[in-house]
């Protein structure tokens, strides 16, 4: 099991990866990360100061990933966590609290003093690891994430 940096040749596999995932999570693909543009090259979307996506590898496959970005179009000092989803393979095996762990400081690093996390209703064991590392529900959407599918809206103090 390997946790590192996206990388380019990183895009093809992980889109796949992502969309399987959101498929089978029953997300609808209008308003959700499914249709996000940035969904085919995610490397390239997280070259930006204060972003970072990191990739779960497993013999040598891409099966998973989350990231870090400036919240868009809200707080300075707010970031999201975005696009964190596993193969059915990985669940379980506790990769997600490793892996929020590692975009959390990574976000507390970057200078964010919260961070923004937006699920479904449906996304139950998501909530209940959001709930474990800290986040807390909140009444409403913040920022422009255009995930207006997404009901479920989740904030956590980093400082």
């Amino acid at each position: 099991m390997l946790i590192r940096s996206i990388n380019q040749p990183d895009n093809k596999s992980l889109s796949v990866i992502l969309r399987e995932v959101l498929v089978e999570m029953e997300i609808p693909q209008k308003g959700s990360a499914y249709e996000d543009p940035e969904l085919d090259n995610m490397y390239e979307a997280y070259q930006f100061p204060r972003s970072k996506y990191f990739v779960v590898e497993e013999d040598e496959k891409i099966l998973g990933g989350a990231g870090i970005s400036p919240l868009r179009d809200g707080d300075v000092n707010i970031c999201e966590l975005q696009k964190m989803y596993f193969h059915k393979t990985l669940r379980g095996r506790g990769i997600g609290q490793k892996l929020i762990e590692i975009c959390l400081d990574f976000a507390k690093e970057s200078g964010f003093e919260k961070c923004y996390i937006e699920s479904m209703p449906n996304m139950v064991n998501a909530q209940k690891l959001y709930l474990n590392k800290g986040f807390k529900y909140i009444n409403g959407p913040l920022g422009n994430t255009g995930h207006n599918a997404c009901l479920v809206w989740m904030l956590k103090k980093l400082r």
